[in-house]
């Protein structure tokens, strides 16, 4: 090959056709970046203020993917009842879903899904709801 013939091949730039033939192409698959996303745990803080704001708790737990960390402060200050009735509510939905509940410090509670348990220690412990004659159970 003259030199002339290899500067104006320099000159011309790639040949695209051959590059294709000798490298192929890589086809992305942008379902597996959903899919990895999706894999991902969730740890969501709630506040109950009143027994409705149950439900997006709730909700949440049923994906499945969800650790929810919820202050019972502001209902526990408003209304003890609504406050035994909430945490009933979030116990059955977190027993048909086979996870954990467990109270740590004064105010929280955190429940999660099966594929997690929580440590138990003095600061988290079982959340247990007091019976008309006094005794503790556990909710």
């Amino acid at each position: 090959m003259s030199i002339l013939s290899r500067l104006k091949e320099s000159l011309a730039g790639p040949n695209y056709e051959e590059l294709e033939k000798e490298q192929g192409y890589l086809e992305l698959d942008t379902e597996l970046a959903a899919d990895e996303s999706r894999k991902k745990v969730l740890i969501r803080p709630f506040q109950l203020e009143e027994f409705e704001d149950v439900k997006p708790v709730l909700n949440a737990l049923r994906e499945g993917r969800t650790v929810a960390l919820i202050n019972i402060r502001p209902l526990k200050e408003r209304d003890l009842i609504e406050l035994k009735r909430a945490i009933a509510k979030i116990k059955k939905t977190v027993d048909a879903i086979s996870g954990e509940l467990a109270g740590f410090g004064e105010d929280y509670i955190v429940a999660c899904p099966g594929f997690a348990t929580i440590h138990r220690s003095k600061a988290t412990q079982e959340v247990k709801a007091e019976t008309a004659d006094g005794q503790q159970v556990p909710v």
